[in-house]
């Protein structure tokens, strides 16, 4: 028996559910993944997995001895993928985390040039709005915005989002255009955002020179996705207050209208993070000084100082 294989295969069967497609990602028959499982069970002498037409299920002892494996079969693919770096061949899985529109629309539309770079990497993106425990959930990094209250975290900085606030034409046609942010307190309807997890809704700080105002204001919907956010915002459900690289092109298409020009809200740092006592793999350092790369290249990402 190829014990190595044999492990291989018993997490890809736990993370598909299915023989079949953990046959198709290692490539080989579905009859020769059965094989290596009859030959791991009889070796350790204890049944891992309960097997029926339909399912797939981990036994008691198959999930203990999965969180062992998964962890030891990481440090092996880091290993290899660290010797293979003199080669500039880092290889192996990275797990990442980031919020959907990061995810949407920075990141997975360059991730091809990423690709061609390091074709052995195979990248699993969590994409959502949530944020993710890196330690519990074996993550490797993820990209966060705001600033960071977990000092025990390591972060490289990948730049800071601007804010714009906009509504549909048609919404500004029935409800004016605000001039002043305590418009929006009355005659005006928002679309809020709040949290994954805590409930709590982001809150609507402008300035203008000396001048700060803080907007409850009122709700008709309030969403707790991105992706929601801007979609409310485009059936004209209310005035959005949203990072610019999101709504940057409905407001050149005239979808949206920005308005509130000279007021400002202070920009949303970003950055990409990791744990300290995490050993810093290969795939997972040249994944870093891509995304620092590509967002010091793009145009709604500011660099430098976040100061008004």
């Amino acid at each position: 028996m190829d014990y190595f294989q044999a492990v291989q295969a018993f997490l890809r069967i736990v993370e598909t559910g299915s023989f079949v497609k953990a046959a198709a990602q290692l490539q080989v028959h579905p009859n020769a993944v059965t094989k290596m499982m009859q030959a791991l069970e009889s070796h350790l002498q204890v049944r891992l997995l309960n097997r029926t037409t339909r399912t797939v299920t981990l036994t008691p002892e198959g999930s203990a001895y999965h969180a062992r494996m998964s962890r030891v079969l990481d440090q092996w693919l880091e290993a290899e993928s660290d010797m293979a770096v003199s080669r500039n061949q880092p290889s192996g899985r990275l797990r990442i985390d980031m919020g959907t529109s990061i995810a949407t629309l920075l990141v997975i539309p360059a991730l091809r040039d990423f690709h061609a770079r390091y074709p052995k990497i195979q990248i699993d993106i969590g994409a959502s709005d949530r944020t993710a425990d890196l330690a519990s959930e074996s993550i490797d990094c993820v990209i966060r915005g705001g600033h960071l209250a977990d000092s025990a975290l390591i972060a490289r900085r990948l730049g800071s989002l601007d804010f714009v606030t906009c509504a549909t034409p048609t919404y500004l046609a029935a409800h004016g255009i605000p001039s002043h942010p305590a418009e929006l307190e009355e005659g005006h309807t928002l679309v809020r955002y709040f949290f994954p997890g805590s409930g709590k809704q982001n809150r609507l700080e402008l300035s203008h020179g000396e001048e700060k105002v803080a907007v409850e204001g009122r709700h008709f919907v309030a969403v707790n996705d991105s992706n929601a956010y801007l979609a409310a915002g485009l059936a004209g459900l209310g005035i959005l207050h949203t990072l610019r690289f999101m709504v940057q092109p409905h407001i050149d298409s005239g979808a949206l209208v920005p308005v509130l020009h000279e007021w400002s809200a202070a920009p949303n740092p970003l950055s990409v993070v990791y744990m300290p006592n995490r050993h810093l793999s290969a795939r997972v350092r040249v994944f870093v000084e891509w995304l620092v790369e590509l967002f010091a290249a793009h145009p709604h990402v500011r660099q430098g100082s976040d100061r008004q």
